[in-house]
Order: C-alpha cells, then sequence, then structure tokens
C-alpha cells in the first residue's frame, strides 16, 4: 500500500515507521527540522519492540507523491482544517483517510469536507516522545486501533488490518468507533490534561493520592458522558486505565504536555472541550472536566503569549 502519514509528529512518524519497516510505500508529511532530518538521515526509533534506523521519503507538500490507498490523518485537532486543504485530490477512489487524532469529533469534520465513505476513524495507543529532530523514542503500547464509521468490516478495512498486522501495529479492528473512541478520551481527558496543568510526568499523578482523586473524577465524568453519547463503557474501564498506567505508562511525558514544552497551541478543545459540549448536549454535570477545560484554555493562552 502507498501511505502517506499527514502529520508526521511523534506518533505519526513511529507508525509511519514500523510500516515502512514492513514493506509498505510510506510517505511522511513533516515540516521544520523534523522535515529535514528525516530527509538527511531517516528516522530513528529507540523502542523495547526493537530499536530501528530507517530511511523514509518526506515531504512538506503530500501532492507532490499522491495519489496514496491510505491517509492516515495525525495531526492536531487544530490544524485539521488547513491539513485537509493539502490532502484534497491526493486519495485513490475507494482509497481512506483514517484519522487517529486525539479526540471524539474529527470524523465528523473530515467526513463534511470529503464525504463519509472517505472517512475511518481509530485511536493510536502509542508512548511516544520526540527528543531531538529525527528522533523518537518508544515507551510502551504502539498499535492502531480503528474501523469504518458505519461499522462494516470493508475488503478496505481487512487490508488495512492486514497492513498493521504485518507491521505489528494492528490493535483492533472494531465495528463500534464510538465505544473505541470515548474509551481512550477517558485516559486522554484525564491523565493527559492533567500532566499537561502540573508539567509532571504520569509516574508522579499516580503516586500522589489527591491526584488520583482527581484523575478518578474526571475519569468517571467522561465515562458518563460517553455512554450518554452511546458508547458502551462498563463500570471497570476506570480502575482499568489506572492498572494499565501503573504498569505500563509511567515514563511517559503526555502528549499535550510535550507540546506546552515546545510553545505549541494545546489540545484542550479537542480533549475536555468535547466532553464538556457533549455533556451540555445530555444535560450532565462535569464540574471537574469544566475545571479543567477552563485552565487549559487559560494556560493555552498564555504559554502563546509568552512563546
Amino acid at each position: 500500500m502507498k501511505i502517506l502519514v499527514m502529520g508526521a509528529g511523534a506518533v505519526g512518524s513511529y507508525f509511519g515507521a514500523r510500516l515502512q519497516a514492513a514493506g509498505e510505500d510510506v510517505v511522511l508529511c513533516a515540516r521544520g527540522q523534523h522535515l529535514e532530518a528525516i530527509r538527511e538521515r531517516g528516522l530513528d526509533i529507540a523502542s523495547p519492540r526493537g530499536d530501528l534506523k530507517i530511511p523514509v521519503t518526506a515531504t512538506a507538500k503530500p501532492a507532490e507523491c499522491a495519489p496514496y490507498d491510505l491517509i492516515i490523518f495525525s495531526v492536531k485537532g487544530y490544524d485539521t482544517d488547513a491539513a485537509a486543504e493539502l490532502i484534497q485530490g491526493c486519495i485513490k477512489p475507494g482509497g481512506a483517510i483514517l484519522t487517529i487524532q486525539n479526540g471524539v469529533e474529527n470524523e465528523a469534520r473530515l467526513a463534511a469536507i470529503f464525504g463519509a465513505d472517505a472517512v475511518m476513524g481509530g485511536n493510536a495507543r502509542v508512548g511516544v516522545e520526540m527528543v531531538a529532530p529525527g528522533k523518537i523514542v518508544h515507551f510502551s503500547t504502539g498499535h492502531i486501533d480503528f474501523g469504518e464509521l458505519d461499522g462494516r468490516e470493508s475488503d478496505r478495512a481487512l487490508k488495512i488490518a492486514d497492513a498493521f498486522r504485518r507491521a505489528g501495529i494492528l490493535g483492533q479492528l472494531s465495528a463500534d468507533l464510538k465505544t473505541l473512541r470515548w474509551d481512550k478520551l477517558i485516559w486522554n481527558g484525564s491523565l493527559n490534561t492533567i500532566a499537561t496543568l502540573t508539567r509532571r510526568r504520569v509516574c508522579e499523578l499516580l503516586d500522589d493520592p489527591e491526584s488520583m482523586r482527581l484523575l478518578r473524577t474526571l475519569m468517571t465524568e467522561i465515562a458518563a458522558v460517553g455512554r450518554a453519547e452511546g458508547a458502551k463503557l462498563g463500570d471497570d474501564r476506570v480502575e482499568a486505565y489506572i492498572a494499565h498506567s501503573q504498569k505500563n505508562l509511567r515514563a511517559l511525558k503526555t502528549s499535550t504536555q510535550q507540546d506546552l514544552e515546545h510553545g505549541k497551541p494545546l489540545e484542550y478543545d479537542e480533549l475536555s472541550g468535547a466532553v464538556v459540549r457533549a455533556a451540555r448536549r445530555h444535560r450532565i454535570d462535569v464540574p471537574a472536566n469544566e475545571t479543567i477545560y477552563a485552565l487549559l484554555r487559560l494556560l493555552d493562552g498564555a504559554s502563546r503569549s509568552i512563546s
């Protein structure tokens, strides 16, 4: 398959490198020093699954290498419209744009631009950090869960699943995308947001009793809103995520915290804003998430005014 990774930051670069190593024809859309480093030296991945140094085609203009069978859409939520403009006309007939962005609203945004038939949704389940241009450290997990918007097990979904399987990055091909996406938001809307506000790694949050109380409250609120939206989220998801984080994610510096440190805009609207908007639609009280949303909004403006 010819695959474009649209938004090759730490997450996109990791998955792109694994797909390239498995024999797929991968193009990374990147920018700045990271783009130049990939062009000059390829990608350097340090990983518990085995280190990887591999040349990958990289560009700032996706149309240069089009068309593509698959576009893995992994830009930040606030860059969705601009990135969508860059890939207009780049997908082959019957191909797919697979968003692995944070949040639960991106599929609808892309479907409004490209049509629902062109769009798939999924989760990036991976702990990674870009420590230098072209250099990625992989800490944990490392797979993609995805599915068709209508839950079909289509031929293209099976083909993509096969490619992901060969690359060692397949999580699951799901018929229930809504549950898939809200399930991840339980983690992202709690640990990712609090780590950003406090500038702490995951282990520091997990080791503090008051932090744990707040995390459980945020997770419980998000799960309740997700269920109101139609997601099938069991009562066990909160403790399951805490146990998973204790076991696998203690060393992780979350993606939004990394953005804050680099002076980039924050995805507060995709993480907390989506929860707040859905809660208001269903008239569900989510005071903890309302508070986090307001604080991140203020932090985002302050960080950009300083930088």
